[in-house]
């Protein structure tokens, strides 16, 4: 049973309530949605796109080639599958909706060792993967903004990142290895139960209301991106007339903190789609001074589903980019090996003027 989120104020607090939930299990498993690479005639060129430098800042758009690869294990192959790994809380246990501290540090380093670097949902869906040859790219996406994502400890007046928090295990990852971006994709909700609100609120976990809008500045600040996941985790599915208002306040509450900030992405909690699925991509509310908030977005998660198609995938869908929930000891390895299995996984060529494709080789060499 999922517990309840429950809304208690217009972008402030919540109530002391149940823990966390926002993904449902998959019953697939990777090997049954892993699907196939497309073939050599159906991508003709990278489709030109404004892309970002970062969240926000647009630059050029390009177009270039596909050009040929053989299909060695780790051969360029820029259309294969990307992971987008989905965690919720990080603690001193593994479950269905908890990740040990030190197993995300774990999952850092074993994607880190098997040459995987990070990337924002905005770049994937910028096309922008600008990888050395023989790296490929990952997503890491934390749901909820609870505690756990983001935690101060208070000592002598000042405030200190807690480590074993994921910003905290997140930035002494990147000190360690500084070629592993802060581009990790944080899922927020204003207004929710158990500190569910911009990373804690009352005292909850230690948690100040007033320091809520300095995290969310600081992971904006630091090139980690700001994704939307509605006021406070309600099911859209079951929202009614509500689900414009329910998305447009959480736009509103990050606005509030960071102004003129463009979220790019939404989190469908609970992986439900509203009646009309156009309402989750855009909509409008009116606030109650008569103001029209608008929302518009270029990318929508999915709760689960196995790894992303590529951006260079003709199939590829942004409005639909399936995700890998992070369960246990062993998902991001079985995730890792299962695209090395089916050679499905995603390797840059180096060159972001072209697209590299798998080539199969004649029969016997």
């Amino acid at each position: 049973m999922f517990p309840r989120f429950a809304f208690v104020g217009y972008f402030t607090a919540s109530i002391v309530g149940a823990g966390p939930a926002c993904a449902r299990a998959d019953s697939r498993t990777t090997d049954d949605i892993a699907g196939d690479v497309p073939t050599a005639d159906t991508v003709a060129h990278r489709t030109p796109t404004t892309s970002m430098d970062t969240v926000g800042r647009s630059s050029k758009p390009s177009a270039t080639p596909v050009s040929d690869v053989r299909r060695d294990p780790l051969a360029a192959n820029e259309l294969g599958r990307i992971p987008v790994f989905e965690y919720h809380l990080i603690t001193d246990k593994n479950a269905v909706y908890e990740r040990t501290k030190d197993g995300l540090r774990h999952d850092l380093e074993t994607m880190y060792r098997r040459g995987y670097r990070p990337i924002s949902i905005a770049e994937l869906i910028d096309k922008r993967i600008e990888l050395p040859a023989g790296q490929s790219p990952v997503v890491l996406v934390l749901d909820d903004a609870s505690p756990s994502h983001f935690r101060y400890i208070e000592k002598d007046g000042q405030l200190e990142i807690d480590p074993n928090s994921a910003v905290g295990i997140l930035l002494e990852f990147n000190r360690k290895y500084p070629d592993w971006r802060n581009r990790a994709v944080f899922c927020v909700l204003p207004a929710a139960q158990a500190g569910r609100s911009f990373f804690g609120d009352k005292g909850i976990e230690g948690q100040k209301t007033e320091w809520r809008f300095k995290k969310v500045k600081f992971l904006a600040d630091q090139g980690f991106e700001l994704c939307n996941h509605t006021l406070y985790h309600a099911r859209l599915d079951r929202a009614g007339a509500q689900v414009e208002e329910f998305i447009a306040r959480g736009n509103m509450a990050i606005d509030s903190v960071v102004p003129g900030y463009k979220v790019r992405t939404f989190a469908l909690p609970l992986g439900m789609w509203p009646q009309n699925r156009e309402l989750a991509k855009r909509g409008s509310w009116r606030d109650p001074k008569g103001r029209t908030i608008t929302y518009s977005y270029d990318a929508i998660l999915e709760v689960a589903g196995g790894p992303s198609r590529s951006p260079f995938d003709p199939q590829f869908n942004p409005y639909s980019i399936p995700r890998v929930q992070v369960i246990g000891d062993s998902a991001v390895t079985r995730t890792l090996n299962s695209l090395e299995k089916h050679r499905q996984r995603y390797v840059s060529d180096g060159d972001p003027r072209s697209v590299a494709r798998p080539q199969a080789t004649a029969a016997g060499n």
